[in-house]
């Protein structure tokens, strides 16, 4: 077996990868989480508000995946099957834990009291600016998270994900307009907040 070049690797499209692996080409799989592990991570981390348990729940996702490879559609794309598995998954590990609320502050060793969502840097030498975008991001990201789960969930998958609607209406099984019309209520929602 030899070693394929990146460049090589993104000239193989997801289709043909899933049905090298279906025919033996196992290692092939490593393309498939290179290519798509951090958008996972990042959409279920989005869902479900916890990044070290969504660093798991992608492992499991990936898992999954490939043990269901041979239940895939080819007529379909394989991000938009790979994401309403995550989905799928996000929402399942949500229900599981729906006593427990995702706490939007957290206490430090001294005592202070910090925001538990990341931080978001700037490139901006301003450190008023720094502070400014800083604070915005943490309101934006304590806002999605006091979403309900479907809006939290079509954001993550439109803003950060980076699906269009129609990916988005094949990945929920909601007709277009549908999900138009949700993303457009979750965003008055996120503006209100």
């Amino acid at each position: 077996m030899k070693k394929r070049t990146a460049e090589e690797e993104s000239a193989l499209e997801d289709g043909e990868i899933v049905r090298r692996i279906l025919d033996g080409e196992e290692e092939l799989f490593e393309v498939l989480v290179r290519r798509y592990q951090a958008r996972v991570l990042s959409h279920v981390a989005r869902m479900i508000g916890s990044r070290d348990d969504a660093m798991d729940l992608s492992q499991e996702i990936l898992v999954k995946v490939f043990q269901a490879l041979d239940r895939y559609n080819p007529e379909y794309k394989f991000s938009t099957w790979l994401f309403r598995i995550a989905g799928n998954a996000a929402i399942d590990h949500l229900r599981k834990r729906r006593p427990r609320t995702v706490p939007l502050e957290t206490t430090d060793p001294r005592g202070d009291s910090k925001a538990s969502s990341p931080e978001y840097r700037s490139s901006e030498l301003d450190p008023y600016a720094l502070l400014r975008n800083t604070e915005r991001g943490q309101a934006i990201a304590e806002a999605i998270e006091g979403l309900p789960a479907e809006f939290r969930e079509l954001i993550a998958l439109r803003h950060f994900t980076g699906l269009s609607y129609e990916e988005i209406a094949e990945v929920k099984a909601m007709p277009l307009g549908t999900v138009k019309n949700k993303l457009f209520r979750a965003r008055a929602v996120l503006k209100e907040r």
